[in-house]
């Protein structure tokens, strides 16, 4: 038997071990466009590689059905992971958050393993090889790269990924491959992604952090709220917990819906409380300018662009600010509302969303409806996981069972 795996990420290489390691008899080649396999590996949880999660359920995912994960899940968990990590020499450091990192904290480790692994079970791997086509004649596959033709496969499993991190060769031509095979897709969009915002004061707030309570509206209504770090840029929000957000936000953009987020400063005061607070801090100081007051309370990029969006004139002393002016600062506090207008893209997310609908793929298999013998994991799929080592997680476990499938004569 001879099989082609496209992709040579987490859901290619693991798919790849595991139908060497279930029959040594049959040629398994393994493609990939980059110098090196596992480039998003390398480059997950900062290069430190956050590489699964020790507690994942579909709940951890989005897409058109969620709970499309929920074998694979199941059937390797991260018990599984784990005893498979042992098996190539790689031992895990489980964290409190339950994110998971090699023992080594360094990405480098598990691709060089992951690589020895692959060389010691004689699976043949073709860096440098973009895919350009795959044909299906006879009951056989074929493939063209740039250099030259493959042919005479007798599975064929697509696994490699989305548009996210194009700079490392990311493209959509799974998508592509699949729909010659006669699959449709959900549209993508980029994920796990800094927002933009409508606002003209980007820049004066730029580079200001702070640990705030975000609340995501669709079309009005509140869908999800997260606490976590708020990353104000050049073009908008950053920060985990906008990475976060940007996952529905970010899917409803796609789809033309409106996206506001409300930013509060200081979730743990009620806004009345909060005014009481800052009333007590002008009285403290009278003839103190309000802004400079202020300064004491948030980030001194903030509080300029705070007084002009509640019309209170700079110079203001805190004496002449009044309880009206008061409650619209706190107001504004626990309740800075941004417009979202896009994302910052492909180029900078994390993941990607969208992609071959899962009900076109057998959920125990991962082998298409459409044709038989062709196979998808991993993020080619309308399957994305949260921040934290999810979705290499979903990849390792769609990889897993691809693998053991496409042994099965």
């Amino acid at each position: 038997m001879k099989i082609a795996i496209i992709g040579a990420g987490a859901a290619g290489i693991i798919a790849a071990i595991t139908a060497k390691r279930l029959n040594k008899d049959i040629q398994v080649d393994l493609f990939d466009a980059n110098k090196g396999i596992g480039k998003k590996i390398l480059a997950s949880g900062n290069g430190r590689c956050n590489i699964s999660n020790s507690d994942v359920t579909p709940k951890n995912y989005l897409g058109e059905n969620p709970d499309f994960t929920s074998y694979a899940l199941k059937e390797f968990d991260f018990k599984a992971f784990e005893k498979f990590c042992k098996s190539i020499g790689l031992l895990l450091d489980i964290k409190e958050t339950n994110k998971v990192y090699p023992l080594s904290n360094e990405a480098k480790s598990v691709t060089r393993l992951l690589e020895l692994t692959l060389d010691s079970l004689d699976v043949k791997v073709y860096l440098d090889s973009l895919i350009k086509d795959i044909d299906k004649e006879n009951e056989k596959f074929s493939i063209k790269t740039e250099q030259r033709e493959f042919v005479g496969y007798d599975k064929v499993l697509i696994s490699n990924g989305l548009g996210a991190a194009p700079q490392l060769n990311a493209n959509e031509s799974g998508l592509d491959f699949a729909s010659k095979f006669e699959h449709s897709f959900n549209p993508t969009y980029p994920s796990l992604v800094g927002l933009h915002t409508d606002v003209n004061y980007h820049s004066r707030m730029q580079g200001v952090k702070k640990e705030c309570n975000v609340s995501l509206y669709i079309n009005g209504q509140l869908e999800q709220e997260i606490f976590g770090d708020v990353l104000f840029t050049k073009y908008g929000v950053s920060g985990f917990a906008i990475l976060d957000i940007s996952q529905v936000a970010a899917y409803n953009l796609s789809i033309y819906q409106d996206v506001k987020i409300a930013v509060n400063f200081f979730p743990k005061l009620h806004r009345n409380d909060l005014a009481d607070q800052i009333q007590s801090l002008f009285k403290t100081a009278p003839k103190q300018k309000a802004l400079d007051i202020l300064t004491g309370m948030i980030s001194n990029k903030i509080a300029p662009v705070l007084l002009e969006i509640c019309k209170i004139p700079e110079d203001t002393k805190a004496e002449n600010v009044n309880a009206k002016q008061i409650k619209a600062i706190s107001y504004q506090l626990n309740q800075w509302k941004l417009k979202i207008t896009d994302t910052q893209g492909f180029g900078h997310a994390e993941a990607s969303g969208g992609g071959v609908r899962t009900d076109e793929v057998d959920n125990r298999t991962y082998e298409s409806k459409k044709c038989k013998n062709l196979y998808f994991a991993g993020e080619v799929l309308d399957i994305v996981g949260n921040r934290g080592g999810f979705n290499l997680q979903f990849a390792w476990a769609s990889g897993y069972l691809a693998g053991k499938a496409l042994v099965r004569k």
